[in-house]
């Protein structure tokens, strides 16, 4: 149906009726009418609309609320007029102007066909004559279906925002709200003017000697901080409320709650002012140990890998903190103390006291409750590791010469792997024969009485020639590829014994825990010392290489400085024990045989499943380790595959 053109005559029929017309006009500071015009412009042009078409104006009404929900006063009373005649229609900018909800959308259309009202917009009017109230059911589920798109659209954004990490909201004091130009992403970064004045109020918090409003009375007196100033509020000294908030709410060292109150936390990608130990250290200083903070697993680096060598139950891990009084220096656990228990004064007005947090592993005592086995710290287990891994540590000069050897193993090994693969494709032919002449055999007119071949022995004789056709086939298969693979898996291990000691020093707990995965196996623990099963890699190259009381002496003393004797404690704690003291210009045939083993070790894995479950780990986890090439029939020669 073609929309009705207004012009002034389609209005005669009814002037000597017309009391005259409301205007209502309405804008909404939601986003649903972020592109409609303000409400003087909106009046500006409906009073040119009604001096066009002769209309009186009884009132020009107007209203700033959503039309999302009824309830709008304004709308309501003006419904009210209406049905006491007070006035004959309603002019407004568009029918969305009116309602976007079906009770308001309704009682228009009611009053349209009840009362004999009229609407009349720019774009055409609606009445009960014109029989096209069809429209206005039609626009009026336009609009409610816009508010419904945009109310799911924005919990969308919002959900996405959170879920890329950024704050769903106006910024915290300190963080200002910003848009990326190129991708237009809404982001948090740092107020250039409060960030910096922010955090020096967190370092006098930390000190334990200032408390919250001398804190906040520094900092507007002193300092002259005031808050950021919007269209309403701002630019004001942060109120005692504020300064609390602040040193209470998680947002500063990196996590957010949303929607609030809903005990969901995410980690912000936002920079965090500072760390979750120093929130921890204020939450203590305030006396609050119930401060919401997000509900998250503690990452030990070695839970579930050591089992106790006495009950061989698993070992856990366990976080513990204590706090010195700063008046009697009396040391307590303090998470759910709010006083010292020996001079009674409360932690907040401590001066300076000190706080411990300390990791220990211990065997968890569930196989057996008595067993006397003690906990250990975690940097001595850290130690302890390190060790170890000093005595698989091998220079760079020495992997970059041993890499080098490798290759030239590699090469010379070719014809052999040439002869290797001749012989192979000989016998697996020779195996196709056999079985060929085995059915030929059972199925030979002379044999239909089993005399020349009987059922079991034909079945015997054909589970052998199986098996032995299936062993073929997987070294014809492995052929190149397994040389090339010992070559990668080789090179990778030279150069995880390069850099594993410092990657573990310098790693987080995810780190630590798969190069302890990697290096070995039945891992326990027994009077506080771990004890390491490592794989045969390592083994070689702990076995194979010089000790530092052995070789290294005899090399240029006048240089290390090492004393002649044996100690192993010593020896276990000297990082250069395969580093620089080993130089290239002292590699002799032990050495060429130390590269040799492993080569011709990883050569012998070939494709059995039970053997690289160690490497899988170890080239899916450790980036630096080159994968191992592809073989001529494009297949992955990676034994993680």
């Amino acid at each position: 149906m073609a929309p009705q053109q207004i012009t002034r005559t389609s209005f005669t029929h009814i002037t000597h009726a017309m009391t005259g017309y409301f205007i209502y006009c309405r804008k909404s500071s939601e986003a649903e009418d972020r592109q409609v015009l303000s409400i003087e412009s909106q009046t500006r042009e409906l009073e040119q609309l009604a001096a066009k078409l002769q209309v009186p104006v009884v009132e020009i009404l107007t209203e700033s609320k959503s039309a999302k929900d009824p309830g709008r006063p304004v709308f309501n009373q003006m419904m009210q007029r209406l049905h006491r005649g007070e006035a004959a229609g309603i002019i407004c900018w568009k029918l969305d102007r009116l309602a976007r909800n079906p009770m308001d959308g309704g009682s228009i259309i009611w009053a349209i066909k009840q009362q004999g009202i009229k609407v009349v917009t720019p774009a055409q009017s609606y009445a009960r004559e014109d029989d096209n109230i069809i429209l206005m059911y039609i626009e009026f589920g336009m609009a409610q279906k816009y508010v419904d798109d945009l109310s799911k659209n924005v919990k969308r954004g919002l959900k996405t925002k959170i879920q890329k990490g950024w704050y769903p909201g106006v910024a915290p004091v300190g963080y200002l709200n910003a848009t990326v130009k190129w991708s237009g992403e809404k982001v948090l970064v740092k107020d250039p003017e409060r960030f910096d004045l922010l955090r020096r109020m967190w370092d006098l918090m930390l000190t334990g000697m200032h408390t919250p409003p001398r804190i906040r009375e520094i900092a507007s007196r002193e300092w002259g901080f005031r808050t950021r100033r919007t269209r309403r509020m701002g630019g004001k000294p942060l109120s005692l409320s504020g300064i609390y908030h602040i040193f209470n709410n998680p947002f500063y060292y990196g996590w957010f709650e949303s929607p609030r109150g809903s005990g969901q936390w995410h980690q912000g990608n936002h920079d965090p002012m500072v760390t979750e130990a120093e929130f921890d250290r204020v939450q203590t200083l305030l006396g609050r140990h119930c401060t919401p903070r997000p509900i998250t697993k503690l990452a030990f680096a070695f839970t579930g890998l050591i089992r106790c060598a006495e009950c061989k139950g698993m070992i856990t891990a366990e976080e513990k903190h204590q706090l010195i009084c700063g008046h009697c220096r009396f040391k307590f656990a303090y998470r759910h103390r709010s006083n010292c228990p020996r001079c009674a004064t409360p932690v907040e007005n401590m001066t300076n006291p000190t706080i411990l947090d300390y990791t220990y592993y211990r065997c968890t005592k569930r196989v057996t409750p008595k067993c006397s086995q003690k906990s250990i710290r975690d940097d001595a287990l850290e130690q302890q590791i390190d060790q170890y891994l000093a005595r698989i540590q091998i220079s760079n000069r020495f992997k970059e010469w041993a890499q080098r050897y490798l290759r030239e193993l590699h090469a010379a090994d070719a014809k052999s792997r040439v002869d290797e693969s001749k012989a192979q494709q000989s016998a697996y032919d020779d195996c196709l024969r056999r079985l060929d002449n085995l059915v030929r055999l059972k199925t030979a007119p002379g044999n239909h009485d089993g005399s020349l071949l009987s059922d079991e022995e034909y079945l015997q004789q054909r589970m052998g020639l199986t098996k032995e056709k299936s062993r073929l086939e997987v070294s014809l298969q492995d052929g190149e590829g397994g040389a090339d693979r010992g070559l990668g898996l080789s090179e990778g291990t030279l150069e995880f014994a390069s850099t594993a000691r410092s990657r573990f020093a310098r790693g987080d707990a995810k780190v630590k825990r798969e190069i302890l995965t990697a290096i070995g196996s039945n891992l326990t623990l027994q009077a506080k010392k771990l004890r390491i099963e490592a794989i045969k890699p390592f083994v070689i190259l702990e076995n194979s290489m010089p000790r530092s009381d052995q070789e290294n002496i005899g090399l240029e003393p006048e240089k290390t400085g090492l004393n002649q004797g044996s100690n192993d404690e010593a020896d276990a704690e000297i990082p250069s024990v395969l580093g620089d003291l080993y130089d290239v210009r002292t590699l002799d045939h032990r050495n060429r045989n130390l590269v040799r083993t492993l080569y011709h070790y990883f050569r012998s894995v070939g494709l059995d499943s039970k053997q690289p479950v160690w490497l899988q780990k170890f080239l899916g986890h450790d980036k630096i380790i080159p994968l191992p090439k592809k073989d001529k029939r494009g297949e992955d020669l990676s034994l993680a595959a």
